[in-house]
């Protein structure tokens, strides 16, 4: 059987992504547990792994709680407040998920947090909270320039990587992207794709790289068009990619 993703819908608008073939299945930041436990004695799945971007709350509070029901390793990254028993991964390392046949690659993404992480192999993403769909995390640890080199490190990924965000925020970050490039035409169309989807209360992910390249204004403060929405908002505070990275996520943050 060939792998399957699916979205396991928590709190208000988080998705914990489970990644399966219909026998065995890795779970990505289940922040609870319900929806997780359920979705496996569903499915009738075998828990081949957790991997685990940051230490928030609604990332990570269901571990322990599944591994205590489902005991299977655990992958994330060396940080005190997260979860105890990890196998602690970093820049450059492999998770191999023998039970699905997969391999993992991990980037540190500070920014977010300052230990974040990201998963990235067979054309997928997994980038917890560094970046959203027409949009990124807040900046809660880390700088516009630590953020700015990690969404950097997504970009240069293949255009068709496939972008599993963990939270529903792409319609709310559509409007504010409109605020910074209302005359690009990426954007409108994914605004109104977006907008028929959540009508109907459906997922806007996964996207991808060459997508989000596209329309994504953190993605794009080497544009013209971003650096001078950027440089209007903030005059004279916007002289390089990160300076840039830092006026627009001060402006989404204002409302």
């Amino acid at each position: 059987m060939t792998i399957q993703i699916e979205a396991i819908k928590a709190f208000s608008d988080n998705y914990i992504w489970a990644v399966h073939d219909g026998r065995h299945c890795v779970i990505v930041d289940p922040g609870e547990s319900s929806g997780t436990l359920a979705f496996l004695d569903r499915h009738q799945l075998r828990l081949a792994g957790l991997l685990l971007t940051h230490h928030h709350h609604d990332h990570v509070g269901g571990v322990d709680e599944i591994r205590a029901l489902h005991p299977a390793p655990a992958w994330g990254p060396d940080d005190p407040r997260m979860p105890r028993s990890l196998r602690l991964v970093g820049e450059g390392d492999s998770v191999a998920i023998d039970e699905l046949d997969l391999a993992f690659s991990v980037l540190e993404t500070p920014g977010h947090t300052t230990s974040h992480i990201a998963f990235h192999g067979h054309g997928l993403l997994f980038c917890g909270d560094t970046l959203f769909s027409a949009g990124c995390g807040r900046l809660f640890e880390g700088t516009p320039a630590q953020m700015q080199d990690s969404i950097d490190k997504f970009a240069a990924l293949p255009d068709s990587t496939r972008v599993y965000c963990a939270h529903e925020y792409t319609e709310s970050n559509c409007s504010f992207a409109r605020k910074v490039e209302p005359e690009n035409p990426a954007l409108a169309e994914r605004c109104e794709q977006v907008a028929e989807l959540r009508k109907h209360d459906r997922v806007t992910l996964p996207s991808t790289i060459g997508a989000e390249k596209s329309f994504n204004p953190f993605m794009r403060t080497r544009d013209r068009a971003v650096i001078s929405a950027a440089q209007r908002r903030e005059p004279g505070r916007a002289d390089s990619p990160s300076a840039v990275f830092g006026v627009i996520r001060r402006w989404k943050d204002a409302g």
